[in-house]
């Protein structure tokens, strides 16, 4: 049984831009936003039973703003995959509104200043807005069904690596793009402190949006042959 054929390159090159993105975002709201996460989303649940348990320096509402948010914006994602039509205009409909949301939360962030944002409606609204934007971007991207790159978890692809890989007795399939990937959420993680820790909190998040500005328009460009989606 042959191998299905790789996703273009243009595709992965897009996904691997947005799991950059992923990085800067979650080093935002983690250590800008107090201990939560607007991105990985498997990491919430785990922070409300830190929290649930007593644990210092984590907050069930916030986890559960960010969870809802995030649901909220993959049911809007779900509805635009089923309702925007090629592929091609669906991920760049849910880029745009992720660079918009973002850029706002950015916006705010500089607005009412770094130590604000730790707290009160300043932080949740913040919270909000980049977990609706990432869920939006989820749902788009499961549409696509690119293994190993799902821009925002990275637990099955080290799984994949390590269970495929010659020392596991497999062939390593797909070796090349999962290294990829958990080297493209390193990057933006190692960025998006950098910038929270040592400049400002709406650097990271305006940096953020501007890549996925600049993945927009890449992923425009491209042909509907070149990015395998033409019907």
């Amino acid at each position: 049984m042959s191998e299905p054929d790789p996703p273009p390159h243009p595709l992965l090159v897009s996904f691997g831009a947005l799991t950059v993105v992923s990085g800067f975002v979650d080093a935002v709201s983690y250590l800008g936003l107090g201990h939560v996460f607007t991105a990985n989303m498997t990491g919430n649940v785990v922070l409300i039973g830190f929290a649930v348990a007593g644990a210092p320096g984590f907050s069930v509402p916030a986890s559960l703003c960010a969870l809802g948010a995030f649901l909220v914006g993959a049911v809007v994602g779900g509805r635009l995959a089923r309702h925007v039509s090629p592929q091609r205009m669906l991920l760049l409909v849910a880029l745009t509104l992720e660079a918009t949301f973002t850029a706002v939360a950015a916006v705010m962030v500089a607005a009412v200043g770094a130590a604000a944002i730790s707290s009160g409606w300043p932080r949740f609204t913040v919270i909000g807005l980049l977990a609706f934007a990432m869920g939006v971007r989820n749902a788009a991207v499961r549409h696509f069904g690119v293994a190993d790159m799902t821009t925002t978890v990275l637990t099955m692809t080290l799984t994949g690596l390590a269970s495929d890989s010659s020392l596991a007795g497999g062939t390593n399939p797909n070796a090349g793009r999962r290294v990829a990937s958990a080297l493209c959420m390193f990057g933006g993680a190692l960025a998006g402190a950098a910038l929270v820790i040592h400049v400002h909190p709406a650097w990271a998040l305006g940096v953020a949006a501007g890549i996925v500005v600049c993945t927009a328009l890449y992923f425009a460009r491209e042909a509907p042959l070149e990015l395998g989606i033409a019907k």
